[in-house]
């Protein structure tokens, strides 16, 4: 890619996120559109307020919502949304700090050493080689300023990721504490229940074994049951009530503002209504015939949640071996009530490997059969060489100006498009796995998807975009194979950096727009919802989605911040854009379902983690091919104290994270005896993990326009 195609990705993305932007901004204050942009506040019953019909200012573009977003703080951010948002946002403030300070080491020291590396006088066409390491002669001893830079990212990294994961940690224990009366800190799940030999069932088993070996903390238990056929019977009641509610309402016709029921025309209906009602309420008896006590007792699951009257006595439990034979009676603590799998409990607890497997397989085909389009994108990257292998393409250079915009805008853009469904097949790959509950679900999918981005979009992107350079090198001089080597890395940093624009800014800027839900609701509104209230867009936040995308964004910048240094300040431009983009999101969209108290966090340290050794490991290879086999040898010291860094985190941090100690739930319980909430506490736990399908049926709509009586203009 030359310079041209550079430019003319940075003026299309540009130009695309301003016009997404001045598009999003006039949208969100038009109160038709409030069920996409203010779902959150509307559930919760809060009044959002519009500019006047008619005005001015309902229909001129602003942006006064980035400054709202910088404005709100962690405090807030904490007490609304929990700390898994708030490490989102931390990701973003990471990548701030961590690239601001980065530009300013590269763009003053590193950009101009790499500029004046050496003449090429005989080069036509600028491109971004001049500006990257791969402009140095071999063997200059201004390498050593480049490693000298390269252990001063990284220690600074290292620094950043030190007291990024002390500050959650700490925010941890306080959220903890905070919210310690939510029943998942009084619960423990139990799987690998025995059969009691002597009653046939599984529940006496459960209050037998805690009375005994846990006498003075256990309080009570809560038995699963195969509710599969309950679940069947509930959703055919449910499709008949929505059908009864149709024919209800094609009935009945407003005339003069009276009621009238057109006889005539509606008997048939009248008379489906009524079979539909008579069959219902036969569903409706067969359901509370099957969540009868003597049916579920045939149908339990070896699976049961304890309660225990103290923290301290569910944590002890959930936390240590429970019977000589480690396959019966295991536990670990419960998930919080809206986080849990109820599907995936029902699986038996000897055939998780097999699902684990399965979706290791799953995942793994899906790697390999993305490679095609990673390497097509790069195809036509790399139109120079393209020409050669493929003469049709050179009928592009026809029409002025279109070369640019293929080699510099279409690759990013079309490996966009492919990337937006991995997290989702992911995310279903992953709900295959046998996890006990959501969260869990959504972390084993930051893991498969960051591994994916980094196998595809890096590694394949490296390889595949140099393939067609490698081949003719090899044929044309094969004793200058090692040095072409040599710029590998270096000779994509135009690429990535049209990733980064296209990631960052239209990503970012089609994320707040939210184009598909725009779609959707005005088919459902001129089609087969119209007329009728409209409901809330209300979802939950995307972890699975949004941290392993910033996470691979981190990895190319942290891995380029040496080679090249012109890709930083575009990392600051995406990470501030990304910081308000999801603030307003989190604080008008996106729903908390569940809080995890910080256990992305983990996580996240470990893509940077890999990051900062993948750079390191980089450039140990760039300074043994630019002959300077010392400062590949003085690297690696640097990397061993990588390792160790991290090795020290495993041991002062990631346990708190993967347990509930024993001394917070102890100062937990003291603070509720104080406060005489202890009984209140505990009590509330009990009956909170009950199945969703044995509650009582009930299939009457809530009211949920929201929107109306909330939205007011000025």
């Amino acid at each position: 890619m030359d310079s041209q195609g550079l430019l003319a990705s940075v003026a299309i993305n540009i130009g695309l996120a301003m016009v997404i932007l001045f598009l999003f901004s006039i949208l969100k204050k038009q109160p038709s559109n409030a069920p996409i942009y203010y779902p959150r506040p509307l559930s919760k019953h809060q009044q959002v307020i519009f500019p006047p019909p008619f005005s001015l200012c309902r229909f001129f573009p602003s942006f006064s919502w980035i400054p709202r977003a910088f404005r709100l703080t962690e405090d807030q951010i904490l007490e609304t949304s929990g700390l898994d948002a708030l490490v989102v946002i931390r990701l973003f403030k990471f990548g701030i700090n961590f690239f601001t300070v980065c530009s300013l080491v590269g763009l003053l020291i590193l950009l101009p050493i790499n500029f004046d590396g050496q003449r090429h006088p005989s080069r036509r066409h600028p491109s971004m080689d001049s500006c990257t390491i791969s402009n140095i002669k071999a063997g200059s001893n201004m390498l050593w300023v480049h490693f000298l830079c390269l252990c001063f990212i990284s220690v600074y990294g290292l620094y950043l990721l030190y007291r990024e994961y002390s500050m959650i940690l700490v925010k941890r224990i306080q959220q903890v504490r905070n919210l310690r009366h939510r029943p998942d800190q009084f619960t423990a799940l139990v799987r690998q229940i025995p059969l009691c030999a002597e009653h046939k069932a599984r529940g006496c088993c459960v209050d037998h074994f805690f009375s005994k070996h846990h006498p003075y903390s256990y309080h009570s238990y809560q038995m699963l049951y195969d509710v599969k056929d309950i679940e069947d019977l509930s959703n055919q009641a449910r499709y008949i009530h929505e059908k009864i509610e149709g024919l209800k309402k094609r009935c009945t016709v407003k005339k003069h503002g009276e009621e009238m029921l057109l006889l005539d025309e509606h008997r048939d209906d009248n008379m489906k209504i009524a079979q539909h009602e008579e069959k219902v309420q036969e569903i409706y008896h067969k359901i509370r015939q099957l969540q009868s006590e003597d049916n579920l007792k045939q149908k339990e699951l070896p699976v049961a949640f304890v309660t225990f009257k103290s923290r301290w006595g569910a944590a002890l439990a959930a936390q240590t071996q429970q019977h000589t034979n480690p396959l019966l009676w295991i536990t670990e603590m419960a998930p919080e009530p809206t986080d849990v799998s109820w599907r995936n409990l029902a699986i038996r607890y000897k055939l998780l490997p097999l699902y684990k497997i399965g979706v290791i397989l799953a995942a793994s085909l899906l790697t390999i059969f993305f490679a095609v389009p990673v390497t097509a994108v790069q195809g036509i990257a790399k139109y120079e060489k393209l020409k050669k292998w493929f003469p049709p393409a050179m009928a592009i250079e026809f029409i002025p100006g279109l070369s640019s915009v293929v080699t510099g805008y279409l690759p990013s853009a079309i490996l966009k498009g492919f990337l937006y469904i991995v997290p989702f097949a992911m995310l279903a790959m992953a709900k295959l796995g046998g996890s006990i509950s959501k969260s869990k679900e959504e972390i084993k999918t930051c893991n498969m998807v960051f591994y994916f981005l980094l196998g595809n979009v890096f590694f394949l992107s490296l390889i595949s975009g140099s393939l067609l350079d490698e081949i003719g090198q090899s044929f044309s001089h094969p004793k200058h194979l090692p040095s072409h080597l040599a710029g590998l890395v270096s000779s994509q940093a135009d690429f990535f950096i049209t990733y980064i624009l296209t990631e960052g800014l239209s990503g970012f800027s089609f994320e707040i727009l939210q184009p598909g839900l725009l779609l959707w609701d005005f088919l459902k509104s001129h089609t087969y919802r119209r007329g009728k209230e409209k409901d809330l867009y209300l979802y939950s936040l995307q972890y699975f989605r949004i941290i392993p995308t910033v996470s691979i964004s981190i990895l190319i910048g942290i891995v380029y911040a040496v080679i090249a240094p012109m890709m930083l300040p575009f990392l600051i431009v995406y990470f501030f854009l990304g910081y308000a983009v999801y603030i307003t999101q989190i604080q008008d969209v996106y729903d908390t379902v569940y809080d995890t108290f910080g256990q992305f966090w983990p996580f996240i340290h470990h893509y940077i983690f890999v990051a900062i050794v993948l750079m390191q490991i980089t450039m140990i290879g760039l300074f043994g091919l630019k002959s300077k086999p010392a400062a590949s040898i003085s690297t690696i010291p640097l990397l061993l104290l990588t390792i160790m860094f991290n090795e020290y985190c495993k041991i002062r941090f990631l346990p708190t994270f993967q347990a509930y100690s024993i001394q917070n739930a102890v100062e937990n319980d003291e603070l509720d005896e104080k406060s005489g909430q202890m009984e209140a506490s505990y009590r509330k736990a009990v009956g909170t993990y009950r199945q969703p399908s044995l509650h009582p049926v009930s299939f009457t709509r809530a009211d949920s326009n929201l929107t109306q009586p909330l939205i007011t203009s000025l």
